[in-house]
């Protein structure tokens, strides 16, 4: 099927820098005159039918991007570019150390695998509006699978493999899915899951029931099939009529993905058509310096935003080449994992989280994996997920000797609120900034009374209205929530929940969320500053912070110490002299004196560090298991260590 792409030539000169190459310049555009800044855009985007407005903002906070326009998302990343000549390009390289499996995807093959798959789901019911639950490892079939429900205008929400039944049971009964798409299982370290017996527990325990299973079963754990519910992906495939790309309102809902939060329940971010495709397009140049020629990794999964971004959807829009890699940074086999993707597929650039980065520095401090492998390829590293503390960011760059990129953005946002746009002008690094705001982010530091304050003083972080396209258009079946949560703080503003401050060059630096900034004899201090101190130790490998309860002070704050792999100092040596470090950089007033020597951090699978859930145990307040900690059993082994400091019961 033939579309036209509009404009293509402008875009083109656009998407490149040649048009307005001064951050200045486009900010500032983006900010004054966004229809115009996000319709050039929207030029790198084929359209069935063009908008009647870029921008409807009749009814703040719901603003929406392109409305009256039509398109298709799975055209626009797979289709179009077969039919620009680019079939025979690498679309994905599948990479799983695990399975120790290596092979290509081709953008013709991608298509012959999504319109097949899009032609098992219409022959199950599926069509344009209804919803589609993937339970997927990190394989190629969860890109097919999300791309076809795309392609018919269906509305899929990606589940992390391998959460507990009674999470995925929520997810099936808030999504209300037609179809739930599954594998037989994964393989998590050295040990199998299976996923089949988790899906049919939350079949069984879920108030909605889906109509049908589809199970793509791997050679390592074969599924039991149940007789006319369950079917197997193979057996439809082989017997698939494929099946076209449906036209969609930009206005309409792509996916819903819940939020991986530390507490409560999870919230559907519900992301749009339209908006999501011209934003993440735009970014992969503009941000990543990523053109169609080049090989882009991005080491997370496809069950959290970074996955849904930037593994499938932003580089395939883009047409260049994707890394599928279903494994670890270090144990699949050794802290050189990463270093043999890099070398053996010509990557140029890896996008991943400061965690994987923290741990090969723990397990290889002074770099000699990386040393094997030919890097030649490599250009730059892009961080994102959690702060990236300064030590990390240092040896990142002596040992890559290439520009380290720290960027910040939200599951929310779904791309890169404040990042150094590569593609656009690179600025000099200040370690512990994400750099400057992007453009389209209109990002202000305001106090709890809504006051904006002025450059160096910390506050809450907003995001001016209306947010660029890409963003959340609302909560999937939720718009209270919605405004409640994200619109209501401040009026006219996102509230992001993180703190930070903007110095006098605009370099915007988050300290971390609201609720880490502690109040020590009425001082607001960050634990976000603290952390950044002591992971400047030599003997520091992670180390999270946290405020606890005190009857004199108010709060005092404790720090959970992981060190680095050799060291075999007396610990209470350490714990001195990161005290005289907080002392000496932050000042008396932070009163850090006790550390606590820990052998591991309670994380969510992301990797972000449970802080919060961490600091109700050493409150002795109540909390919710967190519905995406990595090892649960962490969390009694910290309320074991607290209970002996006299810290509340």
């Amino acid at each position: 099927m033939e579309l036209p792409v509009f404009g293509a030539g402008i875009i083109f000169n656009f998407t490149e820098g040649f048009v307005m190459s001064n951050y200045s310049e486009l900010f500032s555009k983006s900010i004054d005159n966004p229809e115009e800044f996000w319709a050039e855009a929207a030029e790198g985007i084929s359209w069935y039918k063009k908008w009647d407005k870029v921008l409807d903002d009749d009814n703040p906070p719901f603003y929406r991007w392109f409305s009256g326009a039509e398109l298709n998302t799975c055209y626009n990343a797979v289709d179009r570019h077969v039919e620009n000549g680019l079939g025979d390009k690498a679309a994905i390289i599948y990479d799983s150390p695990v399975t120790d499996t290596i092979y290509k995807l081709t953008y013709n093959e991608l298509l012959r695998k999504v319109s097949s798959f899009a032609g098992v789901l219409k022959a199950q019911g599926v069509s344009k509006g209804d919803t589609v639950i993937i339970y997927m490892p990190m394989i190629p079939e969860a890109a097919v699978a999300m791309l076809a429900c795309a392609r018919l205008g269906a509305v899929h929400s990606v589940v992390f493999g391998g959460f507990a039944a009674h999470e995925l049971a929520i997810r099936i009964d808030h999504a209300q899915p037609k179809v739930i798409v599954t594998a037989s299982g994964a393989i998590e370290g050295k040990k199998t899951l299976a996923y089949k017996p988790l899906v049919d527990k939350a079949f069984d325990s879920a108030d909605h029931k889906p109509e049908k299973c589809i199970v793509f079963q791997r050679p390592f754990v074969t599924a039991e099939l149940q007789e006319g519910r369950d079917l197997d992906w193979q057996q439809e495939m082989n017997k698939s009529e494929a099946a076209d790309c449906v036209p969609v309102a930009a206005t309409d809902p792509l996916y819903i993905l819940y939020t991986s939060g530390t507490t409560g329940m999870p919230k559907g971010v519900m992301r749009d058509n339209g908006g999501h495709a011209v934003a993440l397009h735009w970014s992969m140049k503009n941000i990543y310096n990523i053109d169609t020629k080049d090989v882009f990794w991005s080491a997370s999964d496809v069950g959290w935003v970074v996955g849904h971004s930037y593994i499938v959807y932003g580089p395939l829009l883009k047409g260049c080449t994707t890394v599928f890699y279903e494994g670890k940074p270090i144990g699949t086999p050794d802290p050189g994992a990463f270093w043999r993707v890099i070398s053996e597929h010509g990557v140029k650039t890896l996008f991943t989280a400061p965690t994987a980065f923290r741990a090969i520095k723990k397990e290889d401090p002074n770099g000699a994996f990386c040393k094997k492998y030919d890097l030649s390829s490599f250009e730059a590293l892009y961080l994102a997920g959690e702060r990236l503390d300064p030590d990390t960011y240092h040896w990142a760059c002596d040992l890559l000797k290439c520009p380290v990129i720290d960027h910040w953005w939200q599951t929310e946002t779904g791309w890169a609120i404040v990042a150094n746009c590569r593609g656009i002008e690179e600025f000099p690094v200040k370690p512990g900034s994400p750099t400057k705001a992007v453009p389209g982010y209109d990002v202000h530091i305001v106090d709890e009374h809504g006051k904006e304050l002025g450059p160096n003083q910390e506050g809450n972080v907003v995001i001016k209205l209306p947010l660029p396209p890409g963003t959340l258009v609302s909560l999937w079946r939720d718009e209270k929530k919605f405004v409640k949560s994200y619109m209501s703080a401040f009026k006219g503003y996102y509230e992001t929940s993180d703190g930070g401050f903007i110095d006098e060059d605009g370099y915007v630096y988050v300290m971390g969320r609201m609720d880490d900034v502690i109040n020590i004899a009425g001082h607001r201090l960050s634990t976000g500053a603290m952390e950044e101190v002591i992971a400047n130790h030599p003997d520091v490998a992670e180390c999270a912070v946290i405020g606890t309860h005190d009857k004199l002070k108010g709060e005092k704050p404790i720090g959970f110490i992981i060190l680095k792999a050799g060291v075999q100092r007396d610990f209470e040596e350490v714990k001195q002299e990161l005290a005289q470090m907080v002392r000496d950089q932050i000042g008396p007033i932070a009163c850090y004196r006790e550390s606590i020597l820990a052998h591991r951090l309670p994380k969510t699978r992301s990797g972000k560090i449970l802080r919060g859930t961490m600091r109700a145990i050493a409150n002795g307040k109540e909390y919710r298991m967190p519905s995406t900690i990595d090892d649960p059993t962490i969390l009694d082994e910290i309320t074991q260590v607290l209970s002996t400091m006299g810290l509340p019961e």
